[in-house]
């Protein structure tokens, strides 16, 4: 009767331990956060991937507080990519755009599939060994053909699902020695929290091909 008993009690509890396992699981969220940049060429909307959190979290953070507003595309590249985030182009001092450091950096959260596709949005770096990006420095893919050779040694967080043609035009403007705009092309960046059904209705973005 005692074996009886011990066996139907590590059933019982291994029950509970099961049951108290599903319902700490976080059920996935049925809304997202949707980013908005906005330049004098037209609007970007992106979303960011939950594959690589620490990113998402960390430009969602500096985008709430307002970190990106009037910072410029400092770098252009037509055929390549646009690069902005940097605290410095918001002085009067266009020669250190680019050398701006928020204070840290960003462990890397490089993935085989996440590509450098037209209209991925990865993080820049300085060439340290342990590929961790820049606090706030990101670029944008325009190359339409993507650039792959890019691949899984720059962290890619996110990706532009409307206005890719404004990325186009950003990276056809007149520019100076380094890769400067001659014009300072500024962005603004909101963060607005969206249903998925209505990102994916609207933009047509997949998330489970992205998951």
């Amino acid at each position: 009767m005692m074996v009886k008993y011990l066996v139907r009690l590590s059933l019982v509890l291994s029950f509970l331990t099961l049951s108290n396992t599903v319902f700490a699981q976080k059920k996935p969220s049925k809304k997202d956060m949707l980013v908005t940049i906005s330049t004098s060429f037209g609007d970007m909307k992106v979303v960011l991937f939950d594959q690589t959190p620490k990113h998402k979290e960390n430009f969602l953070k500096l985008a709430k507080k307002g970190f990106y507003n009037n910072t410029t595309f400092h770098r252009i590249i037509d055929g390549f990519m646009i690069q902005g985030g940097d605290a410095n182009t918001k002085d009067e001092d266009p020669n250190n755009d680019g050398a701006g450091d928020i204070g840290y950096r960003v462990p890397a959260e490089i993935f085989p599939n996440l590509k450098h596709v037209r209209g991925a949005v990865a993080a820049a770096r300085n060439n340290n060994p342990q590929k961790e990006s820049s606090g706030s420095q990101f670029y944008i893919v325009e190359n339409h053909n993507g650039t792959p050779f890019l691949d899984n040694n720059y962290t890619v967080f996110g990706q532009v699902i409307s206005g890719l043609e404004v990325i186009d035009k950003i990276a056809e403007q007149p520019k100076g020695p380094m890769d400067r705009p001659t014009t300072p092309i500024r962005m603004k960046v909101k963060v607005d929290k969206v249903k998925k059904k209505k990102i994916t209705k609207e933009y047509g973005y997949d998330y489970a091909q992205a998951a």
